[in-house]
């Protein structure tokens, strides 16, 4: 199988070293300083094991999308892997579906919610499976890859199915790399139950500066995460999506403790003056509470914080 990963961040460099480890082709396709970086120097994977992982340049072909590419000539790929911002989605399906071999399919693994509903939009349904992931990572000044939590990913379809043959290739292999994947028959589940992972973790750490384990020291700052944990799994009933945990604060908590050592995605874009996913987190759930008359003041007023900062940052 040929894999192409679109978006070589922190979560996307962790399936790029662990995917190094597969006899898998693979393809990089990033741009800017990232894209020179790993055509040049490679990728160091530091595994949560304390095993560091060096993925040679010659491993993978790199595809910098700031370069016109030919993509009539370019050897079309099995899987498109979608780990950029949910704010590129967009962009991303459209470069998926040039890449992508006509029977390829694209699997977004990253924050945010709608991102699925975009690249069905640019791909078709058919060709797109959604996922979501709870391991932790984060990247260093010198680029490099920390995974610094162990977690899962489960992938599965909307349309409530079972896996087809080319899905069930895709979860041996990632569970072959180390990956801890399976699938499941409710998506949006499991979507809205990550989303409400990341509205109770990534606009407060980013907005404190914090690493994810020092908000099980702060009673006020893990307070303010459980409550807007909690407005998310509201938002999610109201629209029939059943969020199957039943202690939301302990199974935030749990996640807290895995990752305690992560630095998460929100709070490094803020300190590299990028842009967050805060739109598709808390400002999405705001959207939506709206249509349903909930109220979500936290998850409001978070989206408002790091949206001030992002300004600032400009």
């Amino acid at each position: 199988m040929r894999i192409s990963i679109l978006g070589v961040g922190s979560i996307g460099g962790l399936l790029l070293g662990s995917l190094g480890t597969t006899n898998h082709e693979l393809v990089a396709v990033s741009r800017g300083l990232t894209a020179k970086r790993i055509s040049l120097e490679g990728l160091a994977l530091y595994k949560h094991n304390g095993v560091i992982e060096v993925l040679a340049p010659d491993r993978f072909q790199v595809v910098d999308t700031d370069i016109p590419v030919s993509y009539n000539e370019f050897e079309k790929c099995d899987l498109a892997i979608i780990c950029g911002k949910s704010g590129d989605t967009e962009e991303l399906a459209r470069i998926a579906d040039q890449i992508l071999k006509n029977e390829g399919i694209a699997i977004t693994i990253q924050n945010g919610l709608g991102n699925v509903e975009i690249l069905s939009g640019v791909l078709g349904s058919d060709r797109v499976v959604g996922g979501s992931t709870t391991h932790g990572a984060w990247r260093d000044e010198d680029g490099g890859v920390h995974w610094a939590g162990n977690g899962d990913i489960t992938i599965g379809s909307v349309k409530k199915r079972d896996p087809r043959g080319i899905e069930i290739e895709i979860i041996e292999t990632f569970n072959s790399a180390g990956l801890n994947s399976h699938w499941t028959e409710d998506l949006q589940s499991s979507l809205w139950s990550k989303a409400m992972i990341n509205v109770a973790i990534n606009p407060v750490c980013a907005i404190s500066g914090i690493r994810n384990g020092v908000l099980e020291k702060e009673p006020m700052l893990l307070s303010l995460s459980f409550a807007a944990a909690h407005e998310v799994a509201r938002v999610a009933q109201a629209r029939g999506i059943d969020i199957p945990v039943i202690d939301i604060e302990e199974h935030v908590l749990e996640v807290i403790k895995s990752t305690s050592d992560n630095r998460c995605s929100m709070l490094q874009d803020l300190m590299a003056g990028r842009p967050t996913e805060i739109d598709q987190l808390c400002g999405t759930v705001g959207e939506l509470a709206e249509i349903h008359g909930i109220a979500v003041p936290v998850n409001t007023t978070l989206h408002a914080l790091v949206r001030a900062i992002e300004m600032s940052n400009v």
